[in-house]
């Protein structure tokens, strides 16, 4: 039992250190399945979303997604401390490390104060080893606790700052292309502008959203569980539309060349594709088709309203299949693990952006509704 106990702490050691080490350290992303991140994550998230799917749509639900991202953050530190206190004190309990306490006394929870005490660099003095070797495992250990609070103060801030710059874009998009973003209102909105390099701008800088999404969620994948400020955005949802907005452009804008869209496009779709095998989430047919054929009329028909052509033609359609077909699959994949929507290609008629509207504007819309004098009930008032 003592060697057994002596294995199987310093091995539950090594492992807690690697693992910390793939999760913060390491800038790439880790294919190990056995891991104490992996299983946390795995072992929270499946509960957590099946709950939010007995939920009905909205607001409530995506609430309560909303907490799970920072939650399971601060459960991960919380998982890797508990684990290394633990694996010490064993390792002393093993050993039999002599401490200065009664005879008789209950020693493993000795040993857990002692661990945890030292661990978190207490340092109170009241239970100390007495033994050489004990006295190395409280260095060593007290090395561990000051080098893990560095990590949590290291490790936050960076999740928080990469999450905000995820967030910027994806607020920057809601005037540019709608709420939610929809392919079509890209291109809409940009038509007025009458300047194509604005939108091969456009879509440079989210070719590059989508470089820095690709490296930060494969580094940290846990930001992916981060939801966007608004119900009907998400980094999923931005990285659709982006996607949408190549496929059409590719397939035939005459305005436009479509080189930076098959540049844009092929960033976006590495990083969907990429996160998609992290998650191991399989590619998953969409329960219906996003541009039917009297969509895709429809959406010509406004295109060409706000002078851009588009080619058309059993060529130009089985282009914008072909590319569609390149993404899709994995967006649904992540978009049903994730519960999150799906974007249009053409948005609903009447949706206002959410920089149009706000809680307090309904709710003085409200007031001024009721305080509305009523019209008069006459017999011959039509």
């Amino acid at each position: 039992m003592p060697a057994l106990g002596v294995a199987g702490s310093i091995l539950l050691i090594v492992i807690v250190l690697v693992d910390a080490f793939e999760a913060v350290i390491l800038p790439r992303r880790v294919s190990q399945r056995w891991r104490p991140t992996r299983l946390l994550y795995r072992g929270t998230w499946i509960p957590w979303s099946a709950l939010a799917r007995r939920m009905k749509p909205g607001k409530r639900r995506e609430a309560f997604l909303s907490l799970f991202g920072p939650l399971s953050t601060l459960l991960l530190l919380a998982l890797w401390a508990l684990l290394l206190i633990t694996s010490f004190a064993v390792l002393h309990w093993a050993l039999a490390t002599p401490l200065n306490i009664a005879p008789g006394r209950a020693r493993l929870l000795s040993y857990f104060y002692l661990s945890g005490e030292t661990f978190s660099t207490l340092g109170l003095g009241d239970i100390t080893p007495q033994s050489s070797l004990g006295r190395l495992l409280i260095v060593g250990e007290a090395g561990l606790g000051f080098g893990f609070l560095a990590i949590v103060i290291g490790y936050l801030p960076v999740l928080y700052q990469t999450f905000s710059r995820r967030e910027a874009s994806i607020s920057q998009l809601d005037a540019r292309a709608g709420s939610p973003p929809s392919a079509a209102q890209i291109l809409l909105r940009w038509a007025p502008s009458r300047d194509p390099s604005a939108l091969e701008r456009f879509l440079q800088d989210w070719e590059r959203w989508s470089a820095e999404l690709l490296e930060s969620h494969l580094s940290y994948p846990m930001l992916s569980y981060y939801r966007s400020q608004h119900d009907n955005q998400s980094w999923l949802a931005a990285v659709t539309a982006v996607l949408d907005t190549c496929a059409l452009v590719i397939a035939g804008i005459r305005e436009v060349s479509p080189y930076q869209a098959q540049l844009t496009f092929a960033m976006a779709r590495h990083a969907v594709v990429d996160l998609a095998l992290v998650f191991n989430t399989p590619p998953k047919a969409p329960d219906q088709d996003r541009l039917p054929a009297a969509d895709l009329a429809r959406l010509r028909q406004a295109l060409q309203s706000a002078a851009l052509e588009m080619r058309g033609g059993r060529a130009a359609e089985e282009k914008i299949r072909e590319l569609r077909g390149m993404y899709e699959p994995f967006v649904h994949g992540l978009a049903w693990h994730f519960l999150m929507n799906v974007p249009p290609i053409l948005a609903e008629p009447g949706r206002v952006d959410n920089w149009q509207t706000s809680a307090w504007m309904r709710r003085v819309a409200g007031i001024n509704k009721l305080n509305q004098p009523e019209a008069p009930q006459d017999e011959h008032f039509e």
